[in-house]
């Protein structure tokens, strides 16, 4: 094994899209003005610290640690154009200088420049923006950790609220709590921020969708006054179920959520099913979905002075022993919405509930990118590494985002496919494929040229990106 004396190189070639995605989106100045806790920029000043920390994970690192491999790397340090970068320890007492106001004006500046990135979208971008809202467990077995606290499922941690763009994956806003509190605390006034945010975009319709936990019945006349659409779900209390109950039953129409069509005679055989084997063969008390119904009915929620749309399903459950029945039971859940029968029948408030799941992958993303961790020692300093973390997820889309849909109908097609690809790819298939190409950093005439050192399919999609993202804005 020899050291070579002249050649640098890096893992992480793909970091030259990202660098230049960065310079087109004018982020830098953005971050500078909304996240000034600074006195000296000596020698960092703060888009620094925040790219130090979001480019780490896009180089592929997972933790503050990884950083002190980047300041230690010549090539790096080249690619970035910089002489230094600031250490693990600087990195996270720059996180401890925040409070929760600073950090809200730092994710207002980063939508501010997100507006810019929409801006570039088709026309039917605009169509309709739906906001999603969930908690989710930050775990930590540390005992020092300020603002932690117990979850109802037993585990010690964080329990940040996130809310995203359900059409793009786009994390909006971020805010940590203690790993007691509930699911819906704080999420009306992050509701009303990210409405705000689009409503400036000049979106032509705003859906709010969340779980039982979110139908924030106090604020549903407020939204539905200002023109924004709910679809919520609603807990089965029992005067609902009661309603339910009473219903009609030329009330109820047979749902059914198959919608592919009759399979092909030739396609493989499904294989069986192990697991339902070893219940039924062990005895064990198992519940078996047989059928699904669906109706609708007017309901005024106490807190409010309008009555809006309650849609329930009826779910039939056999509870069976082994093979033996041991009794039926019926599970109503229910879905409260302001949208218009004729605009969205009681079958697609279901569907767009249940599209709501989607979120939970979004979710899964941010933790598999280590911006959903906990490395600090208190709420606001954990919340402020969160922040800054997750600037890489959105930069991931943001780069696909910029892919322009152009051309003739195959280059449209193409570019269309492209897009959807890179914004829809999991954050480390993303990393390997698109990031993590050896490249030799070349610094000339007052230029820093990437020549990448490998081929494999994906560095024509990388140049595609890059060539994107380079391209003017529109205004």
């Amino acid at each position: 094994m020899e050291l070579a004396q002249k050649q640098q190189g890096i893992a992480c070639g793909g970091l030259a899209a990202i660098i230049q995605l960065i310079k087109t989106l004018r982020l830098r100045d953005e971050l500078n003005r909304a996240a000034s806790v600074l006195k000296l920029h000596l020698p960092y000043d703060e888009a620094d610290h925040i790219f130090n920390i979001a480019l780490n994970l896009l180089a592929g690192g997972t933790c503050l640690d990884h950083i002190e491999h980047r300041r230690n790397d010549e090539a790096y340090l080249d690619a970035l154009g910089a002489q230094r970068i600031p250490d693990p320890t600087t990195a996270g007492d720059f996180c401890r200088r925040f409070s929760h106001v600073q950090l809200i004006e730092v994710m207002q500046a980063i939508n501010r420049v997100r507006q810019t990135v929409w801006k570039q979208q088709d026309e039917d971008f605009f169509d309709c923006a739906t906001i999603e809202a969930d908690g989710t467990i930050v775990e930590t077995a540390a005992e020092k950790k300020e603002g932690i606290g117990i979850s109802y499922k037993g585990k010690w941690g964080y329990h940040p609220l996130v809310v995203t763009l359900a059409e793009t994956q786009e994390l909006l806003y971020i805010h940590n709590r203690p790993g007691n509190q509930v699911s819906e605390q704080d999420s009306a006034f992050f509701y009303d921020l990210a409405i705000e945010q689009f409503k400036k975009a000049g979106f032509r319709k705003i859906v709010l969708r969340g779980d039982t936990a979110f139908s924030s019945t106090e604020q549903l006349d407020r939204w539905d006054e200002s023109g924004v659409k709910f679809v919520l779900g609603y807990s089965a209390h029992p005067n609902l179920c009661k309603i339910a109950d009473s219903l009609p039953k030329n009330a109820w129409k047979r749902l059914n959520r198959s919608s592919a069509a009759a399979p092909d005679k030739t396609t493989r055989a499904n294989r069986p099913k192990v697991k339902e084997a070893i219940v039924i063969a062990n005895g064990y008390k198992n519940k078996r979905l047989c059928g699904e119904s669906y109706a609708e009915f007017e309901y005024r929620p106490t807190a409010c002075e309008q009555s809006y749309r309650m849609v329930v399903v009826r779910k039939d459950i056999d509870v069976t022993s082994g093979q033996q029945l041991l009794f039926s039971e019926e599970k109503y859940f229910f879905y409260i919405s302001n949208e218009s029968s004729s605009a969205a029948p009681a079958r697609e408030i279901i569907r767009a509930s249940n599209k709501r799941c989607d979120q939970e992958n979004t979710i899964s993303q941010l933790k598999a990118s280590g911006a959903l961790s906990a490395p600090l020692d208190s709420l606001e300093s954990n919340l402020a590494y969160m922040v800054f973390a997750s600037l890489a997820w959105t930069l991931k889309l943001w780069s696909g985002m910029l892919i322009q849909v152009k051309g003739n109908e195959s280059q449209r097609r193409i570019r269309r496919e492209t897009r959807h690809q890179i914004m829809r790819m999991e954050f480390w298939t993303y990393l390997n494929s698109l990031m993590l190409i050896p490249a030799q950093v070349i610094r000339s005439s007052r230029r820093r040229i990437f020549r990448l050192l490998t081929y494999r399919p994906s560095v024509e999609l990388l140049m595609t990106l890059h060539d994107h993202v380079r391209r003017p804005l529109r205004c």
